[in-house]
């Protein structure tokens, strides 16, 4: 078990408080305070610009809607929320609510230490970790060679014809990429979500999203696109790369709004699109 002098609360995401956190966070924060900071100022400090907070406003519950959209950011820790919360001169909030804090960052800790670890397979070649076998279309048979990729590609099956000319561009070009494009590289007849959580965690490098109106209202390219920035917490690996290769009606999704895309529609910079692309896909 975790002591609470012992928890480092940079490493653990906001999505560790648990609901009595959040519902008595909100009792501080959703009143409208003339002498203290309420939710519309850490709002701001967490980035969130004024067209967002007028919309916050329109909830009855402002907060926990400002907390639930900040919480897909990879900076969404719980020692950055102590960190805004003290910059807001909020320092009472802190106090009060410390030990409901220690007590999930506490449970948390416990939680990822039960996970199940895998369990290693012992053959002629010594022991291995075993890896699911067979998902792909170039897999080693007997799982000691699983094919990996350079990137995945998230996309909707709208944009399917912008997706076969990223594979000439990059795959059948110098740059010489492989990329994972899920109608075309993985096995029919296995687990959707567990299959593609495989591939964007183990087997991929990098994700690049297809970013469309299409794409906003994808279940799967919502899921693919949250797994991934949940992978990535610090932002460091630059992991998730957006495209935009055609006008949009909808706004750009809020969740990868803090990331640099790589923007097809602009007729200008069209001659650099694949190189940058390209290059992001090949950093080791």
């Amino acid at each position: 078990m975790a002591s609470k002098s012992s928890i480092d609360n940079e490493l653990i995401p906001i999505t560790a408080l648990n609901c009595s956190f959040r519902k008595k966070l909100g009792l501080y924060l959703n009143p409208t305070n003339a002498v203290a900071a309420d939710w519309r100022t850490v709002a701001e400090m967490m980035d969130f610009i004024y067209l967002e907070i007028k919309n916050f406003e329109k909830t009855e519950y402002p907060f926990e809607k400002v907390l639930k959209e900040w919480e897909t950011r990879p900076e969404a820790t719980v020692a950055n929320l102590l960190s805004i919360l003290e910059k807001a001169e909020r320092k009472d909030v802190i106090s009060d609510l410390r030990e409901i804090i220690d007590d999930d960052c506490r449970k948390y800790l416990e939680r990822q230490q039960r996970k199940p670890v895998q369990v290693p397979v012992v053959d002629s070649c010594g022991p291995r970790t075993r890896e699911r076998e067979g998902i792909t279309l170039c897999d080693d048979p007997q799982g000691l060679t699983p094919e990996t990729f350079d990137a995945f590609i998230c996309y909707c099956q709208s944009d399917f014809q912008f997706v076969h000319e990223m594979i000439k561009q990059l795959e059948q070009t110098e740059y010489n990429l492989k990329l994972c494009v899920f109608d075309r590289d993985v096995l029919p007849g296995t687990c959707v979500w567990t299959i593609t959580s495989e591939l964007i965690e183990k087997r991929c490098k990098r994700m690049v999203v297809v970013i469309s109106d299409d794409y906003l209202e994808s279940d799967a390219c919502d899921f693919q696109t949250k797994f991934a920035l949940s992978l990535c917490p610090n932002t460091q690996s630059k992991r998730l790369i957006p495209v935009v290769y055609k006008s949009m009606v909808k706004p750009f999704p809020n969740i990868l709004r803090f990331l640099t895309i790589c923007d097809y529609t602009r007729p200008h910079t069209q001659r650099w699109f694949w190189i940058r692309l390209a290059k992001a896909l090949s950093l080791p």
